[in-house]
């Protein structure tokens, strides 16, 4: 686990939760996409959860393991349990607690969203995966190259069984290249279904925009749009920024791309988390 705290940070700071994704470490991955200089710039905290090479040899979230993303067990639990710990240490404000996660991490974000929808104000899965696509390593990467199969009840059904009854949930959005060789787009738009049926949103409500960098798609819920899909046109494999700048060592972080939209800067616009 690491952590950003900002030398002024101000009282009840919001806590912003980042899920790295296989093969990065949370310094590669700040130093390219810049969280840490924006909760200098807003005052909040960062939070990364770092998975381990005993846990996973690749470093992935185990997002495909059952037990890993059941409700207070496995990972889903430990990174609770680093948010409550982050949330107690720093003093942060328990309803401005945000979260991303890239390719695994965004897979691990809909989980911890699902069994944890309370805990956040709003989420971003980028590049990642449906929750309950998958059973195990193999699935998930046949479901990864050719698109998860979509559930006989739909893909709603999976988060209606880890959390029955739940009708509120933070606003989520979904991010994709079109040209991801890794994630195929189609588990983009099956993570935007099954947060639209999870917030019982009308299919046809949706509103589709084009946008310089690509297509932004948002479904309407009683005058709010909780879900949006941001699809960007001839991306590959991961997070969107502007500008990615080297780690200490003059290495890029290649699952952080330049793109002519900045995830975390329209992140920081989604979750008001203004200049100081």
């Amino acid at each position: 686990m690491k952590t950003f705290v900002p030398a002024d940070l101000p009282s009840k700071p919001a806590l912003v939760v980042v899920l790295h994704g296989c093969r990065q470490t949370p310094e590669s991955l700040d130093a390219a996409s810049g969280f840490s200089r924006l909760a200098r710039e807003r005052g909040f905290v960062v939070l990364y959860p770092q998975q381990t090479h005993a846990n996973n040899a690749q470093k992935c979230f185990n997002w495909f393991r059952p037990s890993e993303v059941a409700r207070d067990r496995g990972e889903v639990l430990s990174v609770k349990q680093m948010i409550d710990h982050a949330l107690k240490r720093h003093r942060a404000d328990r309803t401005r607690v945000y979260i991303v996660g890239l390719s695994a991490g965004g897979a691990m974000t809909g989980s911890l969203v699902a069994n944890y929808p309370d805990m956040f104000a709003g989420a971003a899965i980028v590049a990642g995966m449906p929750v309950g696509a998958v059973r195990d390593a193999m699935s998930a990467l046949h479901a990864m190259k050719s698109g998860a199969a979509l559930p006989w009840d739909g893909w709603g059904a999976r988060i209606a069984e880890i959390s029955p009854g739940q009708r509120s949930w933070p606003p989520i959005s979904i991010w994709q290249g079109t040209a991801d060789r890794t994630v195929n787009p189609a588990n983009a738009r099956a993570c935007a279904e099954q947060w639209v049926e999870a917030n019982s949103a009308d299919r046809s409500s949706v509103r589709v925009e084009k946008k310089p960098w690509g297509e932004l798609s948002s479904w309407n819920v009683a005058g709010a749009r909780p879900v949006s899909l941001y699809s960007i046109h001839g991306m590959g494999h991961g997070l969107p920024v502007k500008s990615r700048k080297p780690t200490r060592s003059g290495s890029t972080d290649p699952f952080v791309l330049t793109a002519e939209i900045s995830a975390p800067i329209e992140l920081m616009r989604l979750w008001r988390l203004p200049r100081r």
